[in-house]
């Protein structure tokens, strides 16, 4: 088994009974890889991405436990220290790696313009989830299409998901 598998197991064992959050996260996940091999990532840069999405989510848990709810904010908040914890019990990770994927689970709804294409695409395969799972208007799909995708694999995943062009 990698370490990928063994941190997506991980992952599953993390969320037992949450069907609905195993699922996101599977699909995230998913999408990530398949971007980050179409945008031609470094196997370093894909590792790192495919990590992240898999614990993209982790601070939810913590903030229900500790807000009695979570949003986006609290996520980025919490997810660090979870992930940190899972990461480095779970071994096999750098300190480089592990730094990398703490921060992108900490800025994966901070959506701005980045140079970044690991965050940049963690945040287009959070969107195409989220976007059918929040069963978002036409409309907003577009507007997150014109506003927020950058790469040519998300942005043709997204267009062809949805049936929309531009």
């Amino acid at each position: 088994m990698n370490k990928i598998e063994e941190l997506a197991l991980a992952m599953i064992d993390y969320n037992n009974g949450d069907p609905k959050r195993i699922q996101h996260t599977t699909k995230v996940h998913a999408y990530a890889s398949m971007i980050g091999k179409c945008e031609g990532l470094d196997e370093d840069t894909l590792f790192i991405l495919e990590s992240a999405a898999l614990v993209h989510d982790i601070g939810i848990r913590a903030s229900e436990k500790k807000y009695g709810h979570q949003n986006g904010k609290l996520q980025e908040q919490e997810g660090p220290a979870v992930a940190r914890e899972m990461l480095t019990r779970l071994g096999g990770f750098t300190d480089r790696q592990i730094e990398r994927i703490c921060w992108l689970v900490g800025h994966h709804h901070t959506y701005h313009i980045c140079e970044d294409l690991d965050y940049q695409i963690l945040i287009e395969a959070d969107l195409l989830v989220n976007l059918f799972e929040d069963e978002e208007s036409p409309n907003a799909i577009r507007a997150v299409r014109k506003n927020i995708f950058r790469t040519e694999s998300g942005i043709r995943i997204l267009e062809t998901m949805y049936g929309i062009n531009g």
